[in-house]
């Protein structure tokens, strides 16, 4: 059973799986850390120094200065403003793998159309690798 798993996990598939999960998962932190500390103060300061990760809304115990001291009073809140912290970190990651998927397909195309076309064929009889432009094949004889 433990060589059967070992094979399972070595199979390729399975290990560009895991390449492909830890790679997002770094991917999305340096993606949150771009919209946290590069996109959004901007945005606030613009907007009249609004922080977004600090827009709530208290359901219930009063007016709170910040989402922390809302949340250490134990007041249930509506996180708006991380919700669009949320959205635009989606937004940016979506559009990124976009154009890494669009850069990928773009590169195959190119491989693909400078790739010769095939110079053999195989002989339907003796299935045997003979030119293409041929009308007879050379091994077995057979008219083609």
């Amino acid at each position: 059973m433990l060589k059967e798993f070992k094979e399972f996990a070595m199979k390729g598939n399975v290990v560009d799986l895991a390449v492909g999960v830890i790679i997002g998962a770094a991917f999305g932190k340096i993606i949150d850390s771009l919209v946290k500390d590069v996109i959004m103060p901007p945005i606030g300061k613009a907007l009249g120094g609004v922080d977004f990760s600090n827009l709530f809304l208290a359901l219930g115990g009063g007016p709170f200065p910040s989402l922390k001291a809302a949340q250490d009073a134990g007041a249930a809140t509506l996180n708006y403003g991380l919700f669009i912290n949320a959205v635009i970190n989606f937004i940016i990651i979506a559009f990124a793998l976009f154009a890494m998927i669009k850069l990928m397909n773009a590169a195959k195309r190119e491989q693909a159309a400078a790739a010769p076309p095939p110079s053999t064929k195989t002989c339907p009889q003796c299935q045997m690798e003979i030119p293409i432009k041929a009308v007879k094949c050379g091994h077995c004889t057979s008219t083609l």
